[in-house]
């Protein structure tokens, strides 16, 4: 029976986890959040038998939740380090932002299986995370569906039979418009994605590429192929989630409607299949096409291509910018524009150097985070 720790509980990802599940009938052995939430308290009671973790409780929450949960609560951002290092346990860290590197470290260091939808962990602290792996020799398992699509398309392959790795992108809302038009996007324009329903940051990210920027980088540290063999390609039906080009011509896709309840699934109970949550797919009457991106209209792709090459801390610094730009975008102090201007400032500004820890990483964070919001203030 899998021990399941889900991390990020009460988001999308979580609650798409809790579902699989218990159509799995499978154990959850503890669920964490960043805030005491309703929805929180409300999963506490579905699994009564659960630990439960608080990141950041505010003093009113910590006492209400000593009070109706007792024992069974832990608070502080350790708490998720402590439940990821859950002996034998599946963790689905499904947390937001680069604070979710540490859990992600600590599961890989317990032995576990880290089901893995805190991209942050991988863009910001792929080194640290691999080391973390090789040295606990944990499982590390892709949830997201580009990354699922492609670690599922190379089961059986020898890595020297693989020619490229090809990252399929929707194209976000802004497919098919002139850099001018992209330049001048309003923030209802940018959260109106026309395919998957995601948190705010995210959806910026789609709409400006800079979110397959990361998973280029993602793509790098899982499956250990370098940049000049990473590609992205738009496809607005974003029913071939990736594929995988071989040595010999051919090419393995990973097809289906999209619902992330199928990559979540098989990296809980991978290499077996369990019957899937998702309607019957039918190919018939289907088209699909491919384009390639815009690098003129989409600039941050290729801010992520170099962050990548840079390696070291650039990635993070990255990660870091590119938060810092989406917020003060939502909050409209910038313009669409703007966002690839501050990361490529950011970039350049920050001092590169290699990084060996989470502390590093966390240092790194706040290092570039400080810089963009200078770049923010001298946009506004």
């Amino acid at each position: 029976m899998t021990r399941l720790v889900v991390l990020g509980a009460t988001g999308s990802i979580g609650h798409q986890t809790l579902e699989v599940a218990d159509r799995l009938e499978l154990e959850v052995h503890a669920i964490a959040a960043r805030r005491a939430s309703d929805a929180l308290l409300e999963l506490a009671t579905v699994y009564p038998d659960a630990r439960v973790g608080v990141a950041g409780p505010t003093p009113s929450e910590r006492e209400q939740l000593m009070a109706t949960l007792g024992d069974r609560v832990l608070f502080g951002p350790e708490a998720l380090v402590e439940l990821a290092a859950t002996p034998e346990a599946t963790v689905v860290n499904g947390t937001v932002g680069v604070a979710g590197l540490p859990a992600s470290v600590a599961a890989l260091v317990a032995g576990n299986r880290l089901a893995l939808a805190n991209k942050e962990s991988l863009v910001a602290g792929g080194d640290v995370v691999l080391n973390a792996r090789d040295r606990g020799g944990g499982r590390l398992v892709p949830v997201d569906s580009e990354h699922s699509a492609i670690y599922q398309c190379l089961v059986g392959e020898p890595p020297a039979s693989v020619r490229r790795l090809i990252l399929s992108a929707s194209g976000g809302p802004f497919r098919g418009r002139t850099s001018d038009q992209v330049e001048s996007a309003t923030v209802d324009e940018a959260l109106d994605h026309p395919t998957w329903q995601m948190g705010p940051r995210i959806t910026i990210d789609s709409a400006t590429l800079m979110n397959k920027a990361f998973e280029v980088i993602e793509a790098h540290h899982l499956f250990g192929i370098d940049y000049d063999r990473i590609d992205v390609v738009v496809h607005p039906q974003s029913i071939v989630h990736s594929l995988v080009e071989f040595v010999d011509g051919s090419f393995k896709a990973h097809l289906g409607e999209p619902d992330m309840r199928v990559p979540i699934q098989y990296a809980i109970t991978e290499p077996d299949r369990a019957t899937g949550p998702a309607a019957p797919f039918d190919l018939v009457g289907r088209s699909l096409s491919f384009e390639e991106p815009d690098r003129e209209a989409f600039r941050c792709l290729d801010l992520g291509y170099a962050a990548g090459r840079a390696g070291g801390s650039a990635p993070a610094a990255l990660n870091a910018a590119d938060e810092i730009a989406v917020l003060a975008f939502l909050e409209r102090r910038i313009g669409f524009g703007s966002i690839a201007a501050i990361v490529e400032r950011t970039l350049e500004d920050v001092e590169h150097r290699t990084l060996t820890s989470v502390d590093d990483v966390l240092d790194m964070d706040r290092e570039a985070r400080a810089i963009a919001h200078g770049h923010v203030g001298g946009s506004c």
